[in-house]
């Protein structure tokens, strides 16, 4: 059964790897639906063109979060499920 994520996306470096700061569009959210959060974590590395570094950290209830490195940076994902309909779904 799939069920709904909320995705955070922070930046933390830019190309460079110097710090972002005080950027509104250093934050962004992203919905997807998945079988459990490993999927859902996977699911958004690949579609990004991504990987993770290190290991992805899970909680009860079905949240976890991860760091990132792809083209644009490295980031962090707040993964944790949702029920909103009214949220953008991940683009490919």
């Amino acid at each position: 059964m799939l069920m709904r994520f909320t995705i955070e996306q922070r930046h933390l470096t830019d190309q460079a790897g110097k710090p972002v700061r005080d950027d509104p569009a250093s934050v962004s959210f992203h919905t997807c639906d998945a079988e459990n959060v490993d999927d859902a974590v996977r699911f958004f590395v690949d579609r990004s063109r991504g990987e993770v570094i290190g290991n992805v950290l899970k909680f009860p209830g079905f949240h976890a979060v991860a760091t990132v490195r792809d083209v644009n940076g490295v980031y962090t994902l707040q993964v944790s499920p949702s029920s909103s309909q009214n949220l953008v779904p991940i683009k490919g």
